[in-house]
């Protein structure tokens, strides 16, 4: 039976949103006000970390597996492997101009921050439209269901507890129902109750805070 890789899908729609919503907030800055600079460079951390380690858990876990089975496709892992390298660049480039905006809201750092952004986004979407068309369909037909989850696995071992809370709501942001519902009922019972407690509100507050302008 194949797997079902739809929950990719789900994970790729938030890191769409955000790299479009990224440099909308950034120009929104008015230039000298720090304070929300920082508040904005927080929320793009979270989600640097988020990307890193998605896409670190198809290279380790993914991509060794598929490239034994598939001949013939062979060509799209390797294309994969190649736009994770291209994403990455444009993330290096983002670790060096996030700070210099941060410290300073300056108007020139904002306007390079925006452009780089922009240059990020690009990239990214090239990668997770071709993922989504040409690799999800081998994923599903040449994976197992464990070796499909360890890149979930891989993300909860690698990100901090409460960043996890921010990427979980980021996903289910605009999840519907259903799809809600598949998410939230592969976690196991007390994340699910720490989730609904916890995670929930505290990421309606954190990102009513992002997105105040």
């Amino acid at each position: 039976m194949p797997v079902n890789t739809q929950e990719m899908e789900i994970v790729h729609r938030a890191f769409r949103r955000e790299s479009r919503l990224l440099p909308e907030l950034v120009a929104a800055v008015a230039p000298g006000d720090t304070a929300r600079a920082k508040v904005i460079a927080d929320h793009f951390r979270d989600y640097r970390l988020g990307l890193k380690n998605h896409h670190e858990g198809e290279d380790e876990l993914l991509w060794p597996p598929l490239l034994s089975r598939v001949d013939l496709e062979a060509d799209v892992v390797l294309r994969m492997e190649a736009q994770h390298e291209r994403v990455a660049a444009t993330l290096a480039k983002l670790d060096a101009v996030v700070p210099q905006w941060e410290s300073t809201a300056g108007a020139d750092e904002r306007d390079t921050l925006v452009a780089v952004l922009a240059d990020h986004r690009a990239v990214l979407l090239e990668h997770l439209d071709d993922e989504e068309t040409t690799l999800l369909p081998l994923a599903a037909e040449h994976l197992t269901e464990g070796e499909w989850s360890a890149q979930g696995d891989h993300l909860v071992a690698n990100t901090p507890k409460l960043t996890l809370l921010t990427l979980l709501g980021l996903v289910l942001e605009d999840a519907n129902r259903a799809e809600r519902a598949t998410l939230l009922s592969a976690l196991p019972a007390p994340v699910r109750v720490i989730w609904h407690v916890l995670g929930r509100p505290r990421y309606a507050r954190h990102i009513r805070r992002v997105r105040a302008a």
